[in-house]
Formats: C-alpha cells, sequence, structure tokens
C-alpha cells in the first residue's frame, strides 16, 4: 500500500525527484571514447575501504531514463545502496545526458543498443571474476530489455542477470499517454531539454535539422515525429516505436530478468503490460504492484522517513543470482 502522504500515481511519479532527499555517494566519473569517435561518460563507485569479502565482489551498471542521467535521485539511490552492499557500481550517461553534448549527430534513444552493448563488454573485462548485473530505468528498461532480446543465449556469457523498472514497452501508448491530459505535465517537462539538444545539434551540424521547425514543436509526439525520428533514420515516429519497443523483443530473453511495474504508472498503465509474452516466458519474473506510479514506488509513514521498494527488491533479486 502507498503511504497516506503519497497515494496517487503522479504523486508517486513526481515525489523523489522534486521532494526527496539527494543520496551523498563517491562517484569517479571516466570518459570513454568510442569506436565512432564519440564519448561515453560512466560514473563508478569509488571502492567501499569496508568491504571485507573474500570473494569478487557483483557488479551493477544502472542505466538512466529520458532525459536523466548518472545524478538522477533514484540512480543515486540505487548506488548509495549497491556500495553499501560492498558491491562495484557504475551509471551509464547516454549519449548527451552527461552535462556535455556529444560531438556525434546523433544521441540517444529507447531503441539503441549498441552503445549498452559495448559498455557492457568492456566491464566484462574491467570486472572479470565478478558477477555483473544490469538495472535498466523506464527508456533505460527498455533499451536493456531489447538488447536482451536481441543477443538471447549469448547474453549469458556477459551478464547474470538483470532488472527493468517501468518500462514503457509500447513506445506509441507511453508518448500518448505523455501528450494527453495530466500527462502533459511530463511531455511539456521533457520538451525544453530535448529542443536545446536538438538545436545544438543543428548549430554543430548544419543542414542536419532545420532548428526553425524544431522551435515551432509543441508536443512530445511532435518532436518525436518531426525530430527525434528522422535525426536517427526513422521514417516517423511510429517507425520509430514500431523498431524500438520492447514488447517485441522480450520473448527473445534468455536470462533471469526481473520486471518490476506498477498498474498506476501514468506513461504505460497496467493494462498495456504484454503480460501474455511475460507469462509465458520462464526468465521473466514480473513484480506488478497496484500502486507505485513511474519510477516511483515510495514508502514510508513520514514524508522525511521515506524509503523506497523497487530499490530493496533489485539487489535481493541479484544476490539470489550471484552464483
Amino acid at each position: 500500500m502507498p503511504p497516506w502522504w503519497c497515494t496517487n500515481r503522479h504523486q508517486q511519479t513526481i515525489w523523489r525527484a522534486y521532494f526527496g532527499e539527494t543520496p551523498m555517494v563517491p562517484l569517479v566519473r571516466e570518459r570513454w571514447e568510442t569506436p565512432d569517435d564519440d564519448f561515453l561518460d560512466l560514473d563508478f563507485l569509488a571502492p567501499n575501504p569496508e568491504n571485507t569479502m573474500s570473494a569478487p565482489p557483483a557488479a551493477v551498471l544502472f542505466l538512466h531514463g529520458l532525459e536523466g542521467s548518472s545524478q538522477s535521485k533514484y540512480i543515486l539511490g540505487m548506488l548509495k545502496k549497491t556500495h553499501a552492499f560492498g558491491w562495484h557500481g557504475a551509471a551509464l550517461n547516454f549519449r548527451s545526458c552527461s552535462g556535455e553534448i556529444n560531438r556525434r549527430p546523433r544521441f540517444y534513444h529507447s531503441g539503441e543498443t549498441f552503445d549498452l552493448d559495448w559498455v557492457i563488454r568492456r566491464l566484462r573485462t574491467r570486472w572479470p571474476a565478478s558477477p555483473l548485473f544490469v538495472v535498466g530505468f523506464s527508456l533505460g528498461g527498455n533499451v536493456l530489455l531489447k538488447w536482451l532480446g536481441e543477443q538471447g543465449a549469448k547474453a549469458e556469457s556477459l551478464i547474470r542477470a538483470a532488472a527493468a523498472v517501468s518500462v514503457p514497452f509500447d513506445l506509441g501508448v507511453a508518448a500518448h499517454n505523455i501528450d494527453t491530459g495530466f500527462g502533459r505535465v511530463y511531455g511539456q517537462n521533457f520538451l525544453p531539454s530535448l529542443k536545446q539538444k536538438m538545436l545544438k545539434k543543428a548549430a554543430a551540424h548544419p543542414g542536419l535539422i532545420d532548428p526553425a521547425a524544431v522551435r515551432k514543436i509543441r508536443s512530445y509526439i511532435q518532436f518525436e515525429n518531426e525530430a527525434f525520428a528522422p535525426l536517427h533514420h526513422f521514417k516517423n515516429a511510429e517507425d520509430y516505436w514500431r523498431q524500438s519497443s520492447s514488447k517485441y523483443f522480450i520473448d527473445g530473453i534468455r536470462l533471469p530478468t526481473l520486471m518490476i511495474h506498477a498498474k498506476d504508472d501514468p506513461f504505460l498503465p497496467g493494462e498495456h503490460l504484454p503480460m501474455k509474452k511475460i507469462g509465458e516466458s520462464r526468465w521473466l519474473f514480473p513484480e506488478i504492484s497496484i500502486h507505485g506510479g513511474h519510477v516511483g514506488f515510495v514508502q514510508g509513514r513520514r514524508p522525511w522517513q521515506t524509503s523506497y521498494w523497487a530499490e530493496q527488491e533489485i539487489l535481493q533479486f541479484f544476490s539470489r543470482h550471484k552464483t
């Protein structure tokens, strides 16, 4: 049950971002040059001096959501708990999300899995003896599930298990929901930074996209259709949704994957979950709550004494799959 002071889907969704404390975590940033002459910024947990485990600690990679970053509070919260466990941890900033625009014309999107694959393989060599896990939130969860479906049984040689939280399995449904009714609050929240990034791309790569057209965009779907999709070589928004929605890939997953979702998620309500495919797979472990909003799952008797249900569920799931 949600706490009395945070009951509905929108309260659950916005509470942490606007009112929750910012977890303090010791992080070290590394910039990795990518094979296509771009860069990715990753933030790594500093070693925990209290870690006395004789066996190599587990390691977890975290993926943020749309216009988030490694500094998003839900990422910092997971990193803090991972640090307390004595495990390795890293948070990937998708291209353009680390505070500096990336060099290449493209940036990131819900179906772009090349960077994730490249990062996982590098981490596998960095921590060769550690069981490696990956957690994706919202857009990051969609990217993760799509990658897992693409890899199939081959993913097992790279990671031990995965967790995906509040995934927009159907990107078209999610886009319409954040452009409709109260959902427009979310869409209008994303638009300014997305348009700013697109204008920076137009300035850095003349002829890539019409900046005047970008400035006229007024809705999230319009942005996806007129700017985001063509920049990433999709015909339009519907083509992007069709090629990138994780619901088309989850039947290919072949390693233990926890799926945390709330039926009252304002982006993708419970009736749109691909439960038939999920139920048919022995690899997928759904934890579907009635309440929780989008990447919320806020708990606590008082607003100043909060906890987040998904965090503990994820680490317990990984602990069961360490060996």
